[in-house]
């Protein structure tokens, strides 16, 4: 008998089917993008409006501020953002770029924490945004620091999509790229994410040398080649990393 329960995951499926770019949604659309018919739809809908956590006007249904209380539970229980918040601003007003720490989900890198200057992207990054993990710098620290069989699994079955131009999507090269980046202890990504962002990653370790989260320092291409970007970054950023993981000791 399996312990998995359908109807706790179509719940959340729904709940998941609201994003920045579709924060309202009518009852067809919702059915549409989980797969769900229109009348589970409904009751999982009218499910969370009864409980607080989706808002009904008649026609279109969204998420209220008690949705967040779903993570608040994680995000409250993990002490490295809290740990790391001051030594983040400290580095961001040394260095003026923006900072930030994420950790891995999956596939995904989630943010826990961030610290921003300047906007150079053309998306919002806040608390809890999603990338994938192979075009990011942090995702590519977090996926170095992965058991060899499941970087194997993950290698044989992602999708690596081409995010830009320059975004790696040939498994085997990503492979490689992951092994340069376990081997010397940080990763950069040049403008695979997002045409003009490069970003430097290195890892942050816990007590017992575990990769728990990864920390990063983003930049516009103007400020530099690669090279430069990673002669003016990453010896601060390490010394950041190292501070974070005293605190984490102590």
């Amino acid at each position: 008998m399996t312990e998995f329960v359908q109807s706790l995951d179509r719940g959340l499926a729904v709940i998941k089917a609201f994003s920045a770019e579709h924060p309202a949604l009518t009852l067809s659309d919702v059915a549409r993008i989980t797969g769900l018919t229109r009348a589970a739809a409904r009751r999982f809908l009218h499910t969370l409006v009864e409980l607080g956590y989706v808002r009904f006007d008649g026609k279109l249904f969204s998420l209220r501020p008690r949705v967040l209380e779903l993570g608040y539970a994680y995000l409250s229980s993990l002490s490295l953002p809290e740990v790391a918040q001051p030594h983040m601003e400290k580095l961001v007003a040394s260095v003026q770029e923006s900072c930030s720490m994420s950790v891995l989900d999956g596939e995904d890198v989630v943010y826990v924490a961030r610290v921003p200057t300047k906007r150079i992207m053309t998306v919002s990054i806040n608390v809890g945004t999603r990338f994938p993990a192979y075009a990011t710098a942090m995702g590519r620290v977090l996926l170095a620091a992965q058991p060899a069989a499941w970087l194997s699994s993950y290698l044989s079955s992602v999708r690596l999509r081409p995010l830009t131009r320059n975004t790696i999507i040939d498994p085997v090269v990503l492979g490689e790229t992951l092994s340069q980046v376990r081997a010397q202890g940080w990763a950069l990504v040049d403008q695979e994410l997002e045409e003009g962002l490069r970003s430097v990653a290195v890892p942050i370790r816990s007590s017992a040398g575990e990769v728990v989260a990864a920390l990063n320092v983003s930049a516009h291409a103007n400020r530099g080649n690669a090279t430069t970007v990673v002669e003016d970054l990453l010896p601060e950023l390490r010394d950041t990393a190292r501070l974070i993981e005293e605190d984490l000791r102590s």
